[in-house]
């Protein structure tokens, strides 16, 4: 069935058969487990192999004889080129398939603790165009088309303005129509970029560590308003003012235009000094009449009206009376913590970074929302036997942590703490389940309730609901 190439296997006319953990698509060839992308189950491959190891390979396709029945065309134009949307072959519901699967794989698998039934996911009801905020790389280095690279001509323009290249930091592919966020978000990425290409700014060299146009960032809102942030990499007053000028005329509805000089080797702002060049330095966001605070920093969810359902199944397993203290972990800008409060006789918020707490105290005033308490730090230096004693001895735990999931001090602080209920929302199931065998001599998990948070891509949030153990 095999032949070698280069040493490697090339396999042909083989059945792709399921879908696995990060959403790369499996086949099986003599009994071993093979890795590779861009395909969907009952798609007849060639697959040349890219890494063996002992237990797996790792293959790219080569040509596809068959295609399955369950598969689709892709709606956009860079999809294969551009890193994100992977599965727009796959029809949603086969999505939401898979991404459950995924869950209750990794829950047992991982796991390796008795578990209920896992309810059925809650799908995204638009999976176009949901996003609240994205960011664009501008470079000088633009990924060429096959197409261009065949042409006996270089091309005469080599600036983009667009997403990075999978793997290559230094190459970004220049994106027309992106499906992930609403208008103004394409108008206003092509606008910037046509004006500067047509005054002749520069756009940044990652490699070189030069260049005037470095990044940009738009931010939307459920409520209508919208923010640009520009990064450039050096100060140029009048050709920024000019910039930022073209952009406020061209777009009167951006509530917010702000502008940050970035001159690190890298890309992040959060260390950085954003000014205001038009409007407020923030807008808001709004659930169930509750308004959040966004600032050019702010953490928030990217799905707007998913984050709304995925808060309303978390303060549905808190099963709060409104006598209980709550302790919402891992908190962000309070946005859980203000949503349960009403529920709740106080919440108690933790986070690591301090202008996040600022925020979800700004987000508690704004809602007049006064049974909070927010604490910056790190997690298992602030959550301990003392803070719990200072603040009271928690009903209920929500806990909410990056995709690395909770350190081993943590999980031992909430068992010592022996909430009634620990609500437990995770982007990383394979994580969320390690920490799930840790609480399982006290905690049996209840409730499973997944949550579409990213449609077309492999990506899942999952809420667990654990009930302590009579013991």
């Amino acid at each position: 069935m095999g032949r070698s190439r280069k040493n490697k296997p090339f396999f042909e006319q083989v059945e792709i058969t399921d879908i696995g953990a990060e959403g790369k698509a499996i086949a099986r060839v003599n009994d071993v487990v093979v890795f590779t992308t861009h395909v969907v189950p009952g798609d007849i491959v060639d697959l040349q192999v890219t890494k063996k190891r002992k237990k797996y390979m790792e293959a790219r396709v080569t040509q596809i004889h068959q295609k399955s029945e369950d598969r689709q065309e892709a709606f956009c134009e860079h999809f294969g080129t551009c890193g994100g949307c992977k599965w727009q072959f796959l029809p949603y519901e086969k999505q939401l398939f898979y991404k459950q699967k995924q869950v209750d794989d990794q829950l047992r698998r991982l796991g390796k603790i008795e578990l209920p039934e896992v309810s059925p996911i809650l799908g995204s009801a638009e999976n176009t165009f949901y996003r609240n905020k994205l960011e664009f790389s501008f470079s000088n280095k633009r990924w060429l088309t096959f197409e261009e690279m065949d042409a006996e001509l270089a091309p005469k323009q080599m600036n983009a303005l667009g997403f990075h290249i999978p793997g290559l930091f230094d190459k970004i592919i220049n994106i027309d129509k992106c499906w992930l966020q609403p208008n103004p978000s394409n108008q206003l990425r092509n606008f910037t970029r046509e004006y500067a290409l047509e005054n002749d700014l520069s756009f940044f060299d990652i490699r070189q560590q030069e260049g005037f146009l470095r990044n940009m960032i738009v931010r939307t809102s459920s409520t209508g308003e919208n923010m640009l942030i520009v990064a450039f990499y050096h100060e140029d007053v009048d050709a920024r003012t000019a910039l930022l000028q073209a952009i406020a005329d061209q777009f009167p509805e951006l509530s917010s235009i702000m502008y940050v000089i970035n001159s690190k080797a890298n890309d992040t702002i959060g260390d950085q000094d954003i000014i205001a060049f038009k409007g407020p330095d923030h807008i808001f966001e709004e659930m169930e009449g509750l308004k959040f605070k966004i600032g050019p920093k702010s953490f928030y969810q990217t799905n707007s009206k998913q984050a709304y359902e995925l808060y309303k199944v978390a303060r549905e397993f808190a099963e709060l009376t409104g006598n209980e203290v709550v302790y919402d972990l891992y908190t962000g800008t309070g946005t859980i913590a203000n949503f349960v409060a009403a529920k709740a006789q106080k919440v108690v918020g933790v986070e690591y970074v301090p202008e996040a707490i600022e925020d979800a105290k700004v987000n508690s005033a704004i809602n007049k929302i006064e049974n909070t308490l927010f604490f910056a730090g790190d997690m298992k230096d602030v959550l301990n036997a003392d803070f719990i004693r200072q603040h009271g001895k928690p009903d209920v735990i929500i806990t909410d942590p990056p995709r690395a999931g909770m350190h081993e001090d943590v999980v031992k602080t909430i068992l010592d703490a022996a909430p009634q209920r620990v609500v437990y929302v995770s982007c990383n199931p394979a994580t969320q389940a390690r920490d799930l065998a840790l609480m399982d001599e006290h905690y049996r998990v209840s409730k499973i309730q997944p949550v579409d948070m990213f449609p077309h891509t492999h990506h899942v949030e999952n809420v667990v609901q654990l009930i302590r153990k009579n013991n």
